[in-house]
């Protein structure tokens, strides 16, 4: 089992408390480590995914554990999954129960997180992943907790990145779907000896908040970017 350093607990007690409060001081997290399991048929995953990701990205390691095709969990291929485009080279994801759907790269294996909703990864290329993570908020709308650029300084310090990563917000956009709103990040964040470039996305409906975070290493940055934006132009939360 891999030791991920990231809790996602964080997600629940610190960063819908991170907003502007007026009172008392924020204390530092402490970031502890859990584990997580594969749901492939057979061979377990080498490294984590999205915003918990603390791997190195070596190929030795992971080919040691395993890289057999991915035996995908799909929860339903109704119209609502296939909302998602179904793009060639990606494969489509629903989840009825809490309403979202999001497409993702073919070839991504899917693996169990605590804490996390949903986590696919490439097996050999680690820090290419995308995660979902949803925790209630009795807020109504994404706006109700700031401006884009100040969630995602708050999100990406607070949550998307380990405390010992330096990290750059290169972009924060806002869009309308289907009368939801969506904010957009895209961000760097520098480990001592890689550098992971990604893009998040979040949104609040059915009393919940909604984050997607995909990414990839930095040196394959230019090669993925177009199929991570895809995915993130694809996340889209119904009424449930």
């Amino acid at each position: 089992m891999v030791s991920l350093q990231n809790s996602p607990t964080l997600h629940r007690t610190l960063f819908l408390n991170s907003f502007p409060q007026k009172h008392g001081a924020s204390r530092s997290p402490r970031r502890e480590g859990i584990s997580f399991t594969v749901k492939a048929a057979h061979e377990p995953s080498a490294s984590s995914a999205g915003f918990l990701s603390q791997d190195r990205p070596g190929r030795r390691e992971v080919i040691a554990i395993g890289t057999t095709a991915p035996l995908v969990f799909l929860f339903s291929q109704n119209s609502s999954s296939f909302a998602a485009e179904n793009k060639k080279g990606f494969l489509p994801v629903t989840d009825q129960k809490d309403g979202y759907t999001f497409i993702y790269p073919f070839g991504w294996q899917e693996v169990s997180i605590e804490g996390q909703d949903k986590v696919f990864k490439d097996v050999i290329e680690p820090l290419e992943s995308v995660s979902v993570n949803i925790i209630p908020t009795g807020k109504q709308n994404i706006k109700e907790f700031g401006p884009p650029q100040q969630v995602g300084e708050t999100l990406i310090k607070r949550v998307l990145a380990p405390p010992n990563q330096k990290t750059k917000i290169i972009e924060a956009t806002e869009q309308d779907v289907d009368g939801k709103t969506y904010y957009r990040f895209e961000f760097i964040a520098q480990a001592p000896n890689y550098t992971r470039h990604a893009l998040s996305t979040v949104s609040v409906s059915n009393g919940k908040f909604y984050t997607l975070t995909t990414g990839a290493n930095e040196r394959r940055w230019d090669k993925m970017k177009e199929r991570l934006q895809t995915v993130i132009e694809s996340f889209k939360i119904s009424n449930v």
